[in-house]
């Protein structure tokens, strides 16, 4: 069950954001707040699982990977948890979604070249039930994965959600 949040929360989310390791008290002090609330919003929010971790933001192109590609692929339905495991040992693919439509899944997938990318479309192909992909290549990311919006629109309309 979704848990409710408030702007306080997103005010939280959104420091958090900004600078995951921005220690408790330097929170409590820019939200104006106690510590201790601070402590205890973050828990409630961890524990729901609304907050799943504090990774690092990487920009994989600084770190060499400049090809970001989204790759459909058509399955056979009765494999699809297999091709997943087999998706999941792949360290080039950085995330997949179940779809409707033509395609079964989308796979974003970061490589060091167009002729990696090649490489390692060739191998999902080689996994058995894939029948047929389709690559799209990302020219640009005008805007990257967020939340944040979303939440602030949550917390400012709550009968509007």
């Amino acid at each position: 069950m979704p848990i409710k949040i408030d702007a306080l929360d997103s005010r939280l989310l959104a420091e958090l954001a900004r600078d995951p390791r921005t220690p408790i008290l330097e929170l409590a002090q820019r939200l104006g707040i106690a510590r201790n609330t601070v402590q205890a919003r973050m828990r409630r929010l961890e524990e729901s699982g609304a907050v799943r971790g504090y990774p690092p933001n990487v920009d994989l192109q600084a770190i060499g990977f400049a090809v970001n590609a989204l790759l459909g692929i058509e399955l056979d339905q009765n494999k699809m948890d297999a091709i997943v495991e087999a998706l999941r040992e792949f360290p080039h693919v950085l995330e997949v979604h179940a779809t409707t439509g033509r395609s079964d899944l989308l796979v974003r997938i970061a490589a060091q070249t167009q002729q990696d990318l090649l490489g390692i479309i060739q191998r999902v192909h080689s996994i058995p039930g894939v029948k047929h992909t389709e690559t799209m290549l990302a020219l640009a990311t005008p805007i990257e994965y967020r939340c944040l919006p979303l939440v602030e629109h949550l917390t400012a309309n709550p009968d509007n959600a």
